[in-house]
């Protein structure tokens, strides 16, 4: 029996929420660490470090936009809808895994424990199966791929 799409949807918000979560964090971390640094005699030392601050800063900023990007993808996605062939916002049970055909996140699980990969519609594996249905077959990378079913 496959999960509920809706459970799965919530991992994957929960997944993006924490990735939100830890780049503002580090964002302030970075920005704390930055106004902390106090003017030296060795002027150097200071600006080297209100630079390295500054780097991690963006850094956090380039994962805060990557996490925001996640959260739209994700809110344009209706996981109540059924879906008789692989596409965005499908559920695909294949001979190699459940793929949530959504956002990009990797193996997640459900509150319940069901695991399952979170799969971007442009990943290869997503786009091999775009299309299909139950009881279809395809090849990747040199090995058979069953779908199983699909909602």
């Amino acid at each position: 029996m496959l999960p509920s799409k809706p459970a799965l949807h919530a991992a994957c918000l929960a997944y993006v929420q924490t990735r939100l979560d830890a780049a503002r964090a580090g964002m302030a971390a970075a920005q704390e660490s930055s106004n902390s640094e106090t003017k030296s005699s060795a002027g150097d030392k200071y600006e080297t470090g209100r630079a390295m601050a500054q780097q991690e800063r963006d850094r956090h900023a380039a994962q805060l936009h990557e996490a925001q990007q996640l959260l739209g993808a994700l809110h344009k996605i209706n996981p109540e809808l059924a879906s008789d062939t692989v596409r965005l916002g499908a559920l695909a049970s294949t001979s190699l895994g459940l793929f949530y055909v959504s956002v990009s996140a990797g193996r997640l699980a459900t509150a319940e424990g069901q695991e399952f990969m979170a799969v971007s519609p442009a990943a290869p594996l997503a786009v091999a199966l775009h299309g299909r249905r139950a009881g279809e077959e395809i090849v990747f990378n040199g090995k058979p791929v069953r779908v199983l079913a699909v909602s």
